[in-house]
């Protein structure tokens, strides 16, 4: 799926400094919304949740231990991602894997360590998720990823990341188990559910900004389910490659298509489009 959003309008003359928006910077953080983009998503959602797995399982560091060692190393990538001027695919889509797996790592704590039921984690998620959207709206009159050019605008980005994240682990985890699914069917109903966001974007004019957030958030049980099927026990529904067969797999093909993107360029923005979405900006 391709989406155009909506860009911000030039502060009016008058506005006070605190409420004009940070400098912009020439290019957008974020990469072009392709079918590479979808892809790796997937990939990193699916990675997620193995490697969360396979941390909590032979690290030795419990659950907690580990949520404070990932949250750690993603700091740090994301202080370098938030210091690069332009859209980086490495630096990007590492940060992308590593919150996924903290998001997956905040529900799971909630759920297993303080015994949070998965009803009240969605709904907490879900809410955290509207208010950060709400106040990056009246602060940026955008949600759009066509101009992720401030701090400001970044910031937001990646904490509504986040959100989505751990909402998607909350929500496809009580979905699969109040449906009792397994894990091929749950993957199976997620996919269905994308598409269905993308027949009523593209067919009947569902919002473009709605469409894509919706989409983002049903990716995560998507590819949470498709990872359980490959690395969980045949008995247990699954087809037993294992968390560090499947974590291997997905990373060895994220880190090509990530190297792809690199010397391509297919997903880094037109300047010259992006600007134009500015000037026919509604606001």
């Amino acid at each position: 799926m391709t989406y155009e959003l909506s860009e911000t309008p030039e502060a009016e003359p008058g506005t006070s400094a605190s409420a004009r928006p940070s400098p912009r910077l020439r290019w957008n953080k974020v990469p072009e919304v392709t079918a590479y983009f979808w892809i790796i998503k997937v990939l990193c959602t699916t990675v997620g949740e193995t490697a969360a797995d396979l941390l909590n399982e032979k690290a030795g560091l419990g659950l907690t231990g580990v949520s404070v060692l990932m949250s750690a190393l993603l700091a740090v990538v994301l202080v370098i991602q938030f210091r690069t001027t332009a859209y980086r695919a490495g630096v990007y889509w590492l940060a992308v894997a590593l919150i996924s797996v903290v998001g997956t790592l905040i529900s799971d704590n909630l759920t297993d360590n303080m015994g949070v039921p998965l009803e009240t984690t969605t709904a907490v998620f879900a809410v955290l998720l509207a208010v950060v959207f709400v106040v990056w709206y009246r602060r940026e009159r955008t949600l759009s990823i066509h101009s992720i050019d401030t701090t400001s605008r970044e910031a937001y980005y990646w904490l509504a990341v986040l959100f989505t994240f751990a909402l998607g682990t909350a929500g496809g985890d009580l979905v699969s188990e109040r449906m009792d699914l397994g894990y091929w069917l749950a993957a199976v109903l997620f996919a269905l559910a994308i598409a269905a966001v993308a027949v009523a974007h593209f067919a009947l004019g569902l919002d473009a900004v709605w469409s894509f957030w919706i989409a983002y958030i049903l990716t995560r049980p998507l590819g949470a389910s498709i990872g359980d099927y490959l690395s969980q026990p045949t008995g247990d529904g699954g087809l037993g490659f294992g968390t560090v067969v499947t974590s291997g797999l997905f990373l060895a093909v994220i880190l090509g298509l990530v190297v792809y993107l690199m010397v391509t360029r297919k997903d880094v923005a037109d300047p010259a489009r992006v600007t134009r979405h500015s000037r026919s900006s509604i606001g």
